[in-house]
């Protein structure tokens, strides 16, 4: 695949979807901060739901288009401080892919990176260790990568990350 289209935001997303609800217990049980108040997973994929089911009732026809309908699925229906974070990484994706029909590899590392800045400053006092320490990382490996192949950003982002 060279680029993403809107059918690949929407299969992603519903991947996305199925694997929070396979792996929410899990998450459930390693989420320490700020409170181990154990709900992390859940909040993650009552926001994911949120998102997909809002871009499953958007037509779009764009990259741009999907990741829109899910930044505004995913705040609308945001639980918990994750929650919180998902939708400004889903925001940032957004706001870099605004107006394309397609994403290329270059473009995600741009998304990443925009990602990242929203992430981070949705968290009063960021803290080493959490999902902002692993989307930041990733984005730096993406950002580090020499190619701008799609699946080269992809594979740098996933072992930074």
């Amino acid at each position: 695949m060279r680029a993403l289209d809107a059918v690949a935001v929407r299969q992603w997303a519903d991947a996305c979807v199925r694997s929070l609800d396979a792996n929410r217990e899990d998450i459930d049980r390693i989420n320490v901060f700020p409170v181990p108040d154990g709900d992390t997973g859940t909040n993650l994929l009552q926001t994911m739901r949120s998102a997909l089911d809002n871009l499953l009732r958007t037509p779009v026809d764009s990259v741009g288009g999907a990741l829109a309908a899910l930044a505004r699925g995913a705040l609308a229906g945001a639980r918990g401080n994750s929650g919180v974070i998902l939708s400004q990484v889903l925001r940032g994706l957004a706001e870099a892919a605004q107006g394309a029909s397609t994403a290329t590899g270059a473009s995600l590392r741009r998304a990443l990176l925009r990602a990242d800045e929203l992430a981070t400053a949705a968290v009063s006092e960021p803290v080493p260790g959490t999902v902002l320490s692993v989307l930041g990382a990733a984005a730096a490996a993406a950002r580090a990568g020499g190619s701008d192949e799609l699946g080269d950003v992809v594979t740098a982002a996933g072992g930074g990350g």
